[in-house]
């Protein structure tokens, strides 16, 4: 039997529209677009004029309402902003997801202007003012202007809203303008703002007539244009997120309620099937103009409720770890805007470390493993986990026992729901932490989930960007996982490799492991003195700026050092760490990978996926297999990964 969600999906699959719409029609653009992100300076003379009236003019001065208009706009901007994070809260509302598609670069790029409109009403809502200074006394609360602004609300906002938003979805108005809205894939609180400047003219229509028309019959409050607007920012938001967040049960148990608010569910059902569900916020209008659509409710109840729901389990996971306090918010659920670009450190995050700080604390002290992003790679689900850990921790000696129970329980979620392989990223795999994910495999002989590290193609990685005709690296971190495998692969090339080790009885042991005829090549040093005279450096640890300037000039430094090291050299270039491409026909990818470029993962995450790919069914964990290497370089490529 066909869910509800099932056939919403096949009416959209039927009635899929083309979106052709003209971007030169008459008020298609807005009129700052070109400012693109300096657009925020229209609010200068806002700020300029109140600030100048409180430092020179009286105390109770005519020109308040500038500063109303500034924190008025800065609270709606607020309100969407706590909406997107809840919607990409998803290890809090992935079983109440109403599409399960992923928000891709195209939307985030498409939306990136959503506040447009409110540039807009602050600018429209200083025309009175700007006429008649005084007409901005306005008392702080009447009770009878916010009943009179509901009124007008009700009679007036929602029936014209309703025959609008019919009006826009006609043939020519479609084409011409509202295709750009319904051109979002998947609903985000972001997307109400995504249309038109006509369209944006028109809603301040819509949620100017309660305000003016209580204003004009003396019922005008500060209480009222605060909370009306607030109000109607929230509800806007709240039908266009991708979460159900209002509980079935209330319908059960108030049956009326369910025409007089709308929900997240039944908007979404507007976005699908285009000739339904027309509504503002009411669908009693919807009911009246015979244009609701009789699955609503249904599906509303299905996604709302809980019992016996799970959510689809991916097939692979990528277990990552944070790095510090300041890219620990580089996550879509604090800036998305932010999130879909390579981290750098921002100025607008500055302000929140504080709080980001307190957050880190907590998680240490109760938080388990959540769930951070997802997309979907030919109809695999995957999926990116994070232990609340982050860099420092790894390396402090207390901290081990507690950072490996953490993973484990990780390895045994994945494991229950069936997920197929688990990848664990830089520091969850560290040698002197768990050998490289050979404890768990160890500890749980039993497991289904493949645990895979994934340095098999970080290797690969690495060895590719060597030119082929390069006689002679220096490799520091020689004696890890990856810099075993590296200096034993050149061996085989006949490249000679400066080891950088202490340890000679580690040297020894790897020198040992390449075939007779190559040990040779494999050469111990001590010192970065060694390497004055070699132009390709490999570094597998942190390396100093003091430590660089032995590299002659023109010195190409490869690097699989987390985090990379200091770009001191002017006179060399560096590599970024280890990372490939993901494939063409990956959807719903909205995220970047620390610092990394859009659509691009480090290498061990691509490695995790080409084992799931090639179907292989033993764990990638401890020393890798100098024998693999070709063969897995070989498979990323087949399935589509491209080296950066």
């Amino acid at each position: 039997m066909k869910t509800q969600k099932q056939e919403i999906k096949k009416d959209v699959d039927d009635q899929r529209v083309s979106f052709s719409g003209k971007m030169g029609a008459p008020l298609f653009t807005w009129p700052w677009q070109n400012l693109g992100s300096y657009k925020y300076i229209l609010f200068g003379p806002f700020l300029a004029e109140f600030m100048y009236s409180t430092i020179y003019g009286n105390k109770k001065s005519e020109y308040d309402w500038c500063m109303h208009i500034v924190i008025l706009s800065s609270l709606r901007g607020v309100v969407h902003q706590l909406w997107s994070s809840c919607d990409y809260m998803l290890f809090v509302n992935r079983n109440h997801r109403i599409s399960r598609e992923g928000i891709d670069f195209e939307q985030i790029d498409n939306e990136w202007h959503w506040d447009n409109f409110i540039i807009l009403q602050a600018l429209v809502a200083s025309i009175p003012f700007l006429i008649n200074p005084s007409f901005a006394n306005f008392p702080i609360w009447q009770t009878t202007g916010i009943v009179f602004c509901l009124l007008f609300h009700i009679g007036i906002s929602e029936p014209l809203y309703y025959w609008l938003h019919r009006m826009l979805h006609s043939s020519y108005f479609f084409q011409q303008y509202h295709w750009l809205h319904h051109s979002s894939k998947v609903n985000h609180p972001f997307t109400g703002g995504h249309a038109t400047f006509l369209e944006h003219l028109l809603l301040c229509v819509i949620i100017g007539v309660p305000i003016v028309g209580t204003t004009l019959i003396g019922y005008g409050s500060v209480i009222m244009f605060y909370g009306y607007i607030l109000a109607f920012d929230f509800l806007r938001c709240m039908g266009h997120s991708n979460v159900e967040v209002v509980p079935h049960h209330i319908f059960e148990t108030f049956p009326t309620l369910k025409y007089l608010i709308y929900t997240p569910t039944y908007h979404f059902i507007h976005h699908k099937d285009m000739k339904t569900n027309f509504c503002l916020f009411m669908p009693l209008f919807d009911v009246l103009g015979k244009t609701m659509n009789e699955t609503s409710w249904d599906l509303h109840k299905e996604n709302g409720s809980t019992k016996g729901k799970k959510a689809k389990a991916p097939e692979f996971v990528f277990l990552a770890h944070g790095v510090d306090i300041m890219s620990s918010m580089h996550v879509p659920f604090i800036f998305r805007s932010l999130s879909s670009l390579p981290f750098a450190t921002k100025l607008v995050l500055l302000p929140i470390w504080p709080f980001a700080l307190l957050v880190v604390f907590i998680m240490w002290a109760k938080s388990k493993t959540f769930l951070l992003t997802f997309c979907n790679l030919r109809g695999k689900l995957l999926q990116s986990w994070v232990v609340p850990r982050f860099g420092f921790m790894y390396f402090l000696p207390f901290a081990k026992d507690g950072i490996n129970k953490q993973i484990e329980e990780a390895i045994l979620t994945a494991d229950k729901i069936g997920v197929k392989v688990l990848s664990l990223a830089a520091l969850n795999k560290n040698e002197a932490l768990n050998g490289g994910g050979k404890l768990f495999v160890t500890k749980l002989p039993d497991l289904k989930v493949h645990v895979v590290h994934g340095n098999t193609l970080t290797a690969s990685v690495i060895l590719n960007e060597i030119p082929q005709d390069v006689k002679e690296v220096f490799l520091t971190g020689a004696t890890s996982k990856l810099g075993r495998a590296i200096a034993l692969y050149l061996a085989r090339r006949q490249v000679r490799v400066l080891m950088l080790t202490q340890s000679t009885e580690r040297f020894t042991s790897i020198q040992k492991e390449a075939p007779l005829q190559n040990q040779s090549f494999l050469v111990q040093v001590t010192k970065y003195q060694a390497a004055k005279h070699c132009k390709t450096w490999i570094l597998g640890k942190w390396t100093l700026p003091r430590e660089q300037t032995w590299a002659p000039p023109g010195t190409h430094f490869h690097q699989f050092v987390v985090p990379p090291v200091i770009e001191f050299r002017r006179d060399c270039t560096y590599s970024k760490l280890a990372a490939m491409k993901l494939p063409d026909d990956v959807q719903g990818l909205g995220a970047c990978e620390y610092t990394m470029e859009r659509g691009v993962v480090h290498a061990c995450h691509a490695g995790g996926i080409v084992h799931l790919l090639e179907g292989w069914s033993h764990h990638e964990v401890g020393a890798i297999d100098v024998d693999r290497l070709d063969l897995v370089w070989e498979a990323a490529l087949r399935h589509g990964f491209k080296p950066v």
